[in-house]
């Protein structure tokens, strides 16, 4: 069974940073990635990674957020520094997989994310 479980999110000052994690399990994942969503919103990249390392971000990350991954422990990672308001969100790991031909995608639970100005 395929499982994506994130962790890391909390509560923290603008200026501050968070460290999210995700553990995947069940199957090997290709393209990896964070996305969020903030209430009222509609879900929206953050960043993404692929097996090879290629990594592509959204604006609102650029130089504030670092996706990377670990491939032997099968967990991608966001660290997020210098956080403001406007990231508070709910951010969900998201993998995809490509089993007997067919491309399958994965999202986990989400983990709350909130900046305190």
């Amino acid at each position: 069974q395929v499982q994506l479980v994130e962790s890391g999110g909390g509560l923290v000052q603008a200026g501050g940073s968070l460290r999210l994690s995700c553990a995947a399990s069940g199957t090997t994942f290709n393209n990896m990635g964070w996305y969020r969503q903030a209430p009222g919103q509609q879900r929206e990249l953050v960043a993404t990674i692929t097996w090879g390392g290629y990594t592509n971000y959204a604006d609102s990350a650029k130089g504030r957020f670092t996706i990377s991954r670990d491939a032997a422990k099968n967990t991608v990672y966001l660290q997020m520094n210098s956080l403001k308001p406007e990231d508070t969100a709910v951010y969900y790991c998201n993998a995809d997989s490509v089993i007997r031909q067919r491309q399958y995608n994965y999202w986990g639970q989400g983990t709350q994310v909130t900046v305190s100005s």
